[in-house]
């Protein structure tokens, strides 16, 4: 009796057994909308260059300059807009720590009481957020010259049971100034962008009232297999979502449609290496993109004027 498995069948089988991998893969890591994103922003170019962010004119000015006196896992990152300096959140030991626009440390602050804390937010002079990615807390802390520690205890706070999933909680903030809304990224299992309205409670005249939006078509329309932070742009109205595990920048327009990106690959916007684990992005007054990457390395990115 003859085999069934001839040799052409054999190499057409392995040819379809590597095809539906191939598909499986590319769904996964979202590669097919990925590529018609890339068409698309190339065809809109001239229509979204002057009205947005567009991330394809940054290069690197610094590259993977190591935070000395921090060997800490970083995570998340803002700017102080009243202080001109940066500043990230350490989860292994928790830590508030102050860095200088080119990555060197200037203090760091203790955190009492945060279990997991992986993002931080600049809401007003001496005001931010933290969270807390396992409880699912959003804390308001408040820092100036002569802080030595922040106690959570000691602090307004917010729990939400959004779609709980373990240690894929909140992981990315960025604060609306003029709409008062404060964007949380939810990590993954499913990428998720919520917005907080009335946390933090400024206006101590009026009944704290907390209001959250989901929506869960623009989220659908992201291509990032997670998310690692988030940036608001008061500029542009934009929104930059940042992800680790797909190297890449992503900005939003006011609709939440992608609009540009930046990869965080070797070989690209003058990278000589892939950053390793980004899990930060900030962007100060003058449009500077600032990332950091596990555990202590620093990337600093200047939109390129134009030929």
């Amino acid at each position: 009796m003859r085999s069934l498995l001839t040799p052409w069948r054999l190499v057409i089988s392995l040819l379809l057994l590597v095809l539906a991998l191939l598909g499986v893969a590319a769904q996964q890591f979202r590669l097919f909308e990925r590529g018609f994103f890339n068409l698309q922003e190339w065809r809109h170019a001239s229509e979204w260059r002057d009205r947005s962010i567009w991330l394809p004119d940054y290069q690197v000015v610094i590259e993977a300059k190591p935070i000395e006196g921090l060997s800490d896992d970083v995570s998340a990152l803002t700017y102080d807009p009243d202080r001109h300096s940066l500043f990230t959140v350490t989860n292994q030991r928790p830590e508030l720590i102050e860095l200088s626009l080119d990555g060197h440390l200037i203090r760091r602050i203790p955190l009492v009481g945060f279990g997991d804390p992986e993002a931080i937010e600049y809401i007003s002079k001496g005001v931010y957020v933290i969270t807390d990615e396992r409880r699912q807390r959003l804390i308001k802390v408040r820092l100036d010259e002569n802080t030595r520690s922040i106690d959570a205890d000691e602090a307004q706070q917010l729990s939400l049971g959004i779609g709980l999933s373990g240690n894929k909680g909140f992981e990315g903030l960025a604060y609306d100034t003029a709409g008062q809304r404060l964007f949380v990224a939810k990590e993954r299992d499913p990428v998720r962008i919520y917005e907080i309205h009335g946390f933090p409670h400024t206006n101590p005249d009026k009944p704290f009232a907390v209001h959250v939006v989901d929506d869960p078509k623009r989220d659908a329309r992201l291509f990032l297999r997670d998310l690692s932070s988030l940036q608001y742009d008061d500029r542009s109205g934009h929104l930059l979502a940042l992800s680790d595990e797909s190297r890449l920048v992503l900005e939003l327009n006011a609709d939440g449609r992608p609009i540009s990106t930046l990869s965080l690959l070797r070989g690209m916007h003058g990278l000589q290496q892939t950053v390793p684990q980004a899990e930060g992005v900030a962007m100060d007054n003058d449009g500077n993109l600032y990332v950091v990457s596990e555990p202590n390395l620093f990337y600093a990115f200047r939109k390129q004027p134009r030929d």
